[in-house]
């Protein structure tokens, strides 16, 4: 019994170690936590994010002041990038749910 819940354990510890980061969520702890990002990039990564809306892709790290394509490269594995929602057009479902709060 003692090895099924070891063994359950560390399959979950495995899956969530292996989760990739999204830059367009990461907050400045978790992104230092990043191999090679102190707080100084975690937070040109947050201001390039909020400047340009977010990131479009991974790649787009490389246009973040003080991260070059070595730096891209050995990150790439760790981070990733869900798609910004399109903001709401006037008058759309949304829109009007968004203005109720």
């Amino acid at each position: 019994m003692v090895r099924l819940a070891l063994a359950v354990a560390l399959a979950w510890f495995a899956g969530s170690a292996l989760a990739a980061l999204d830059l367009n969520a990461a907050s400045k702890d978790e992104l230092v936590a990043l191999r090679g990002i102190g707080p100084a990039k975690a937070q040109a990564i947050l201001d390039y994010r909020a400047q340009h809306g977010g990131f479009k892709s991974v790649e787009e790290l490389a246009s973040v002041k003080g991260i070059g394509a070595k730096q891209l490269d050995e990150l790439r594995s760790e981070v990733s990038v869900a798609p910004v929602p399109a903001p709401a057009k006037p008058g759309s479902h949304r829109d009007t749910k968004a203005r109720a709060k």
